[in-house]
């Protein structure tokens, strides 16, 4: 048992416990945030943005700039995206979840390009391409950037984007000695499925939304 241990937390040894702990303090309020979001109540917001400065700060700290930009992104997509879900779109209703219309899709694309570009960009201007997990975070940070994009719309397809960027996440972030944030994306991708299916089922009651 001590062995499994020392394999999945070992990379902690040198980690100072503040950092520690603001790890796990922003894991718990991340899965608050995919809880809420699963849900579809604007307690998404909150709890994400806390959950995104702390990550923003750690790795900053750790030197891990993709995932620091994915977080950044998140925060300020996360401003946009409580506006969005606020917003009235007649006296009675706020936006309601919805299908990807075919503009927002030509968005989304242009949004994955355009972040691969600008990631590749930093990573070359700061001399960061030196395994392979440079590579992957390109990558995850534009999926990640359209799910974000498209969640902050409420369109039922950022799920699509986050489990299929959070099953990329789990062996990468515990490659990178991020245990926690690794065990933080196996739980997400868990709740991204069944957040896709409780969107689809609300869909469903409200065909006139689609």
């Amino acid at each position: 048992m001590s062995h499994i241990f020392e394999f999945l937390f070992d990379q902690y040894a040198g980690y100072s416990t503040l950092n520690i702990v603001l790890e796990i303090v922003a894991v718990l309020f991340g899965l608050l945030s995919v809880i809420f979001s699963m849900r579809n109540n604007i307690w998404v917001y909150p709890t994400g943005m806390i959950s995104t400065a702390i990550f923003v700060y750690l790795l900053l700290y750790w030197g891990l700039l993709g995932d620091m930009m994915i977080n950044v992104y998140y925060f300020v997509m996360s401003i946009y995206g409580w506006w969005v879900w606020t917003r009235k779109v007649d006296p009675d209703h706020v936006t309601p979840i919805a299908w990807t219309t075919a503009r927002e899709h030509r968005i989304s694309a242009i949004i994955f390009v355009a972040t691969i570009a600008f990631v590749a960009l930093v990573y070359t201007v700061f001399d960061k391409w030196q395994s392979w997990p440079s590579y992957v975070d390109t990558l995850t940070t534009a999926i990640f950037f359209v799910g974000m994009w498209l969640m902050a719309r409420r369109k039922i397809e950022n799920w699509i984007y986050w489990i299929v960027g959070d099953i990329i996440s789990v062996p990468l972030y515990f490659y990178k000695g991020l245990t926690f944030a690794s065990l933080q994306y196996l739980i997400f991708t868990v709740i991204a499925i069944f957040g896709y299916i409780a969107w689809k089922n609300n869909l469903d009651k409200n065909p006139a939304n689609a």
